[in-house]
């Protein structure tokens, strides 16, 4: 590969750069994974922009702010979305009264399991499906799923056993 003096200019431009900007892209975000996000997407816009060349700092501070500002909207306008379908949706689990109480009791023990145990169980009870299926879906190692499929029915039973024993 040839020497590239813009690389290096780039490369030194960014080392100088980065804490100012990652410093800005904190104030305009809700979270530093966020912050990180926005100034990595807001160097390589400036870049592109740039064709190459080392960009204005001004330019790269705008785009800070307007990519920031582009995911704060995103993010609420996700969770009115997200908000709306639930109410919609109503209760996940509906009780079957002829069988007590019990129902309710396990379906408000499941609501109670973290995000991540909850849709495990929900995709492995309900849905059928494997644990290879659900590392899919889910973004993780099979071990993983089944980790948690596994601490997820043992939290269920310290919760459950109590009031059924």
């Amino acid at each position: 590969m040839a020497y590239d003096p813009t690389t290096d200019r780039w490369r030194q431009w960014v080392a100088e750069k980065a804490e100012a900007f990652l410093l800005y892209a904190r104030q305009r975000t809700r979270s530093e994974e966020d912050a990180r996000d926005v100034l990595q997407e807001s160097l390589t816009e400036s870049w592109r922009r740039a064709k190459g060349q080392v960009p204005d700092a001004a330019l790269v501070y705008a785009t800070i702010r307007r990519r920031a500002i582009d995911h704060g909207r995103a993010t609420d306008s996700r969770a009115r979305r997200e908000a709306a379908h639930a109410d919609m949706t109503g209760d996940w689990f509906q009780p079957d009264f002829s069988a007590g109480d019990t129902h309710t009791v396990v379906a408000d023990a499941i609501r109670s399991l973290p995000d991540h145990l909850r849709e495990t169980v929900v995709l492995k009870l309900w849905s059928g499906l494997t644990f290879n299926e659900i590392a899919g879906i889910t973004g993780v190692p099979v071990p993983t799923a089944t980790s948690r499929y596994r601490y997820a029915i043992d939290r269920l039973r310290e919760t459950l056993t109590p009031q059924f024993a």
